[in-house]
């Protein structure tokens, strides 16, 4: 990687940085969900109803993903990157920071969850155009030969801000009692989280618009209709592609990283504690992972890469969880070993940005990966969870089921990239 710039250096770093702070502030609030419906909704409420009324307000986030990137998608084909990627942030750092600020239900009844859920459905609109956004701003920044290693590098730092958020809910946790967490105490990572986000919308100021942008300007060959219309009528088969990858991209994550933790304590009586570390463990190999398999496409192409990485992604998760009934001693370094091949997907985002021409690529890329992830996100939890009755190794079987799609779609890749040679 030695020929990427110092200014690409910097682009990649600042958008990252700004990507994990996005990420952070989006999940963090999953990580209080216990507290923030103890606050937010009536005393007298069913535990039940207000938890499922708590994570209903946490799921509109991921239902306003798809309006929210597609709109900012679409005057960032039309207007430029550079102003949606700071648009995003700041929409972002905004609400998350008025949610540490929230009167709670004690204090304004019923308004206080009608807020929060207006602010969650922002973030989500902001998270929406965010990722989409972040590996198109990226990837038009450097060369063709290292479009791979700056979107995994970029989605690294979306998996990091994952881990951030684990570590200061944990943090927090240990850091006030029950009583303290619940007056005052889990206002605290809501707070950090929209200052760091308005720190990091300042440093984006310094972020340059993308040269393929700049070119297309210069030349007049933006977008002369809806950049969406062009999508839908013109590359049907990058949108499906897209979409079947980021199926991939989103049952490894949400299966693997999300739900295995609290998985294994149901399934295997491993202690919260252990879970919860092992899970950490398993997310910083993940970012690494992502690093790596960039890297690898821009050497040996998007599709033996992931097909390969594909192969290796469905064999660790069977083993991990085979061996969680047998030998959770282990879970540390299994763990560790199955988040490193999650981080496969970073291979997904240089493959979804080439399969669309530069001119609809943020409509194409944000349409096809929001609506995706809205759909199969939502869908896979519901799936994992009515199989586990049948079958306690539905995870791993889930996970191995979409890793041998992802073998096909890089051997799809691979017939692609041959073509082009």
């Amino acid at each position: 990687m030695s020929s990427l710039s110092r200014n690409d250096y910097r682009t990649l770093v600042l958008s990252a940085l700004g990507g994990a702070l996005e990420f952070y502030d989006f999940i963090i609030f999953v990580f209080f969900a216990v507290v923030i419906g103890q606050l937010f909704f009536p005393p007298d409420m069913p535990d039940w109803l207000r938890q499922l009324q708590t994570f209903g307000i946490f799921a509109a986030g991921y239902l306003a993903r798809p309006l929210g990137g597609i709109v900012m998608a679409h005057f960032g084909d039309l207007l430029g990157r550079k102003r949606m990627f700071m648009l995003s942030i700041l929409l972002m750092s905004l609400p998350t920071l008025v949610i540490g600020l929230l009167p709670t239900y004690a204090v304004i009844g019923i308004w206080a969850p009608i807020l929060l859920l207006t602010l969650r459905i922002m973030q989500g609109a902001a998270i929406g155009g965010e990722v989409p956004g972040a590996w198109v701003f990226v990837s038009e920044h450097v060369s063709e030969k290292h479009v791979g290693f700056a979107c995994g590098t970029l989605t690294a730092g979306l998996t990091g801000g994952i881990l951030l958020g684990s570590l200061v809910a944990t943090a927090v946790h240990q850091m006030y009692s029950p009583a303290e967490l619940l007056s005052e105490g889990w206002r605290v990572p809501f707070i950090l989280g929209g200052l760091f986000g308005l720190l990091s919308v300042w440093l984006r100021q310094w972020l340059q618009e993308t040269p393929v942008f700049k070119e297309m300007q210069a030349r007049k060959l933006l977008a002369d209709e809806l950049p969406l219309k062009t999508v839908v009528r013109a590359h049907r088969a990058s949108v499906v592609l897209t979409m079947a990858m980021t199926w991939l991209l989103s049952a490894a994550i949400i299966v693997m990283i999300l739900m295995t933790p609290i998985l294994v304590q149901k399934l295997y009586a491993i202690p919260a504690a252990a879970a919860l570390q092992a899970g950490s463990i398993a997310t910083l190999f993940l970012s690494f992972g992502c690093i790596v398999f960039g890297a690898l496409s821009d050497r040996f192409g998007a599709g033996r890469v992931l097909a390969a990485g594909c192969v290796m992604l469905g064999f660790t998760a069977m083993l991990f969880y085979s061996q969680m009934a047998v030998a959770p001693q282990y879970i540390n370094p299994l763990y560790a070993l199955c988040g490193f091949f999650v981080g496969v997907i970073g291979v997904i985002p240089a493959a979804a940005v080439r399969a669309f021409p530069p001119v609809v690529r943020f409509s194409g890329l944000s349409f096809s990966y929001n609506v995706a992830y809205a759909v199969f996100g939502g869908l896979t939890p519901v799936l994992v969870s009515l199989c586990l009755p049948l079958d306690p190794m539905a995870p791993a079987h889930y996970v191995l089921l979409l890793s041998g799609a992802g073998v096909l779609i890089g051997l799809y890749l691979i017939r692609c990239e041959k073509k082009v040679e």
